[in-house]
């Protein structure tokens, strides 16, 4: 899938955000050995839009050398709905410099919070319940606390924001999985295909878990990015346009070329 990179004007009173591409990946899960003993639903597939990534703060002038910026990197749903009907677990791996590098989050909000000086590759590892897949998914995220702009002036009210997007897809669900999920919004939901039919939902969830498992209330909301399908067309719209144009000027240029050259040749 091609790059894009959205372009806004500055807006000062708005986060320094390092954007991302809208809809990087989309991440195949493959068939676990578990789910081969479970009834399954052939051609059909299921998503869970993801979003991971950092918000990171300046501390301002009188913070410490090392502790210059105190920052949170997250795992969250991309309309930040509670990921755990899906994830059970993340584990995030940071640099050995830090205490107890591998931190495990048992359960939603899947995010940790630390402060520090130094950008470096966090390892988010996200496991999923027995009835999804057995098999973990490895993200890897590069922390951001600088702006983009190194010359301009650092804020501590605006955030330094970098946020991928992954749509995690698990082919041939078990039937236990798309019941207990069909009316959740963190999944997109498939079509069936004709003559399957699931139970009725049955909801597990103690409701005051499944709030704190959102994120739309979360302190770092109003810094979040919006990943929307209508960016996501404007953007690819927009990149098909350069490459176009791109296109037509190369040969332009080499009709032009070649024009020159047949001005050369020998009689």
């Amino acid at each position: 899938m091609v790059d894009t990179s959205l372009s806004k004007k500055k807006d000062p009173d708005q986060p320094e955000i390092s954007l991302p591409t809208l809809k990087s990946q989309r991440t195949k899960m493959g068939k676990s050995e578990d789910n081969e003993k479970k009834k399954k639903i052939k051609d059909v597939e299921i998503s869970v839009p993801i979003v991971y990534g950092n918000a990171a703060f300046w501390l301002g002038k009188k913070a410490s050398e090392y502790q210059s910026h105190k920052w949170t990197v997250y795992v969250r749903g991309a309309t930040n709905e509670d990921l755990s009907v899906v994830v059970k677990r993340a584990v995030f791996q940071l640099h050995s410099s830090f205490n107890n590098p591998t931190r495990v989050v048992e359960s939603a909000p899947f995010e940790l919070s630390e402060s520090g000086w130094g950008e470096f590759e966090i390892a988010i590892t996200l496991f999923f319940h027995n009835d999804v897949c057995e098999k973990p998914l490895n993200l890897y995220h590069h922390l951001k606390l600088y702006p983009e702009d190194e010359s301009g002036p650092m804020s501590t009210k605006k955030p330094v924001v970098v946020e991928s997007y992954d749509e995690v897809v698990f082919t041939e669900p078990s039937e236990s999985f798309l019941a207990r999920v069909q009316n959740h919004p963190a999944v997109t939901f498939p079509r069936l295909p004709a003559g399957v039919t699931l139970p009725p939902p049955v909801s597990t969830e103690d409701e005051s878990k499944k709030k704190r498992g959102d994120t739309k209330d979360h302190p770092l909301s109003q810094w979040f990015l919006n990943f929307s399908e209508a960016d996501e067309l404007l953007q690819l719209a927009a990149a098909r346009q350069q490459v176009q144009a791109h296109i037509a000027k190369l040969r332009r240029q080499i009709s032009l070329t070649d024009g020159q050259n047949q001005q050369f040749k020998p009689l």
